[in-house]
């Protein structure tokens, strides 16, 4: 009877966190592009998809302490339960004190779910599968028919599964490379993506169909690509800052360590130059990033967008056929840098 009358306290408390944060996303503006977000929020429990998760220093005061929803302290499950709805990102998996996977800030999330401007019989990959919860959070708007999302992986697509089903939602969760989308799954109308790029893989063009859009963490930023056809796609980078865990898998060095010396000290933990510094890396040395953020007025994330064509895929300034253009890694196009 005690634990049956703790479950009941857990989930009016879970009830009423859910609907505070909701309150905390509607203020943000984060639901301005699509209110038909609230609803997937304030209906689909975060908790479920977070049984625990790993929080900084805690009571311990160093490292990561976990907290656990099966916690025999009472008090410890109720900390879960308000953790599991704070708007923060909460780390669910560490390896050797490297992070693996999380869940996203859910302010973030509802904003990238509505700049998707879905509609009715959309039908969406998430690349990056985490705990499941975005992919409930599709599902509940959607119908879990047109939901896919993979992972690289197999104990997060199986953990992912396990959350769904325990929430009600069963999308197809597939195990897989990402980069490489899910061809048996495609044509997508919709392409959102829960892990940091360095650019954007051709084969979730080839996936989409035509006027289809994808969003993804790209360089700090999110990019909104709109597809013409499997060879073709443009769009600009959304003004808000996004920090993801890498997509993991084939084909994606690591990024070499920025240099910055010769850059002032005030303007380097600047996030716009930095946002700049990770668009070029590769292609303009700090200094000359530097040099062009400074003359072009110290540009923010919306006037910068991204092409990608057959043969070659770049970053640009305001325009695509603009005088300030970087080939994107992976892609040679020589002769677009003009600084």
């Amino acid at each position: 009877m005690g634990a049956h009358v703790v479950d009941r306290e857990l989930e009016d408390l879970a009830v009423s966190a859910r609907a505070a944060l909701v309150r905390e996303i509607e203020a943000s503006g984060a639901f301005a592009a699509d209110p038909g977000w609230r609803a997937a929020f304030a209906t689909v429990p975060r908790h479920l998809f977070v049984p625990y998760y790993y929080v900084s220093g805690g009571v311990s005061g160093g490292g990561c302490d976990r907290r656990w929803g099966e916690s025999p302290d009472p008090r410890t499950r109720e900390r879960w339960v308000r953790g599991a709805y704070e708007d923060v990102p909460l780390a669910t998996r560490l390896r050797d004190g490297v992070l693996l996977s999380s869940s996203s800030q859910p302010s973030l999330m509802a904003l990238m779910l509505a700049e998707l401007r879905v509609e009715g019989g959309d039908r969406v990959l998430e690349i990056g599968a985490g705990t499941g919860y975005n992919a409930a959070l599709l599902s509940y708007r959607l119908g879990e028919e047109n939901v896919t999302t993979v992972d690289l992986d197999p104990e997060i697509t199986e953990s992912a599964r396990r959350h769904l089903a325990a929430a009600g939602y069963r999308p197809t969760v597939v195990t897989g490379d990402g980069a490489r989308g899910v061809p048996e799954r495609a044509p997508f109308d919709r392409i959102i993506a829960t892990c940091t790029l360095t650019s954007i893989p051709r084969a979730w063009l080839a996936q989409c169909t035509p006027g289809a859009l994808i969003l993804a963490p790209l360089a700090t930023g999110l990019i909104a690509l709109t597809v013409r056809d499997a060879g073709y796609g443009e769009g600009r980078f959304l003004p808000t800052a996004a920090y993801f865990v890498p997509l993991r898998g084939s084909e994606r060095p690591e990024p070499e360590p920025v240099e910055l010396a010769g850059v002032p000290r005030r303007a380097r933990e600047n996030e716009l130059l930095g946002f700049l510094l990770a668009l070029t890396r590769g292609t303009l040395d700090p200094q000359e990033a530097f040099a062009l953020w400074e003359r072009e007025g110290r540009p923010g994330r919306e006037r910068y967008g991204i092409t990608v064509g057959a043969e070659h895929a770049w970053a640009w300034l305001d325009e695509p056929e603009g005088p300030y253009a970087w080939p994107l890694p992976g892609s040679s196009a020589p002769g677009l840098v003009e600084v």
